[in-house]
């Protein structure tokens, strides 16, 4: 039968992008966030969205569809009837933690709740709550509604039952599960944060402009984008933060982001979502 009532927590990229897919499956979707002019946003943002797809993609929803299965709200209390959770907020164990620890207390203890984040491990965030078995990571990639893989991650307390859910909700969505055990990044962030750090410290060095790094890394492996690209589409903030939890976890100094990077990230260049990062978008 297959879930039907779904709550997401946070409303950014990510989490705006975890919503449209579930309810492009048919789900209801409660989309939570503390910010009512970001919800606004997210639903017009999402339409637009819905539209782009189906025209790439005949088979994707409608967009109405979508629309119509997605319920925004401010109030985290809207969580008490999701059959499961899928929380998406920044990269802050600072703000994860209390947010964690009210999740735990609204939904029931057999309620599936999955942390959608790029490095934190998921046995920490497991931490805030008393019903530590039912907490499972679910690492979705950006754009979510167009990636067809999500990286699932077992943590110390997480049950078979909890993984199994998470399993069935990413094949309900149409994508495949792959389960990993869990480690500060995981496999998809370990790797990628180092490539894409490096990327940028070729380009701090004066060693090849940002253009020829993404040209030499398609042209020569094949890649849709390179490097730089792509982390301006993760977001320039997202993998500084990211960055800093691995190293700060791992404490290994391979991890510690390049200081270009943080220039950008200061001067607001945080990539395509703001306008501006290695490159500039319309």
């Amino acid at each position: 039968m297959g879930f039907r009532r779904i709550a997401v927590v946070g409303a950014g990229v990510i989490g705006s992008g975890v919503a449209h897919l579930l309810a492009g499956v048919g789900i209801e979707v409660v989309l939570v966030d503390s910010d009512e002019r970001q919800l606004g946003l997210v639903m017009g943002n999402v339409a637009r969205q819905a539209r782009f797809f189906r025209l790439l993609d005949k088979t994707a929803a409608p967009p109405d569809d979508v629309a119509v299965r997605l319920h925004p709200t401010t109030n985290l209390e809207a969580l008490a009837d999701a059959e499961f959770v899928i929380e998406n907020i920044t990269e802050d164990w600072a703000l994860k933690r209390p947010l964690h620890q009210r999740i735990d207390q609204i939904v029931g203890p057999d309620v599936p709740v999955a942390a959608n984040t790029s490095a934190i491990p998921i046995t920490r965030i497991a931490s805030a709550h008393d019903a530590q078995a039912r907490v499972v990571g679910m690492h979705f990639m950006n754009p979510v509604p167009l990636m067809p893989t999500v990286e699932v991650i077992r943590a110390v307390h997480t049950s078979e039952a909890c993984l199994r859910a998470a399993c069935e909700l990413a094949g309900q969505a149409g994508r495949s599960a792959i389960v990993v055990n869990d480690s500060p990044g995981f496999v998809t962030n370990r790797v990628m944060m180092l490539f894409v750090n490096e990327a940028m410290f070729l380009v701090h060095e004066g060693v090849a402009s940002i253009q020829e790094v993404d040209r030499l890394f398609k042209s020569c492996f094949g890649h849709k984008m390179g490097p730089l690209e792509t982390a301006d589409l993760i977001g320039l903030d997202t993998v500084l933060r990211s960055l800093e939890v691995i190293h700060g976890e791992l404490e290994d100094d391979k991890y510690r982001p390049c200081p270009l990077l943080k220039k950008l990230v200061y001067a607001g260049h945080i990539g395509r979502k703001g306008g501006k990062g290695f490159y500039t978008y319309d």
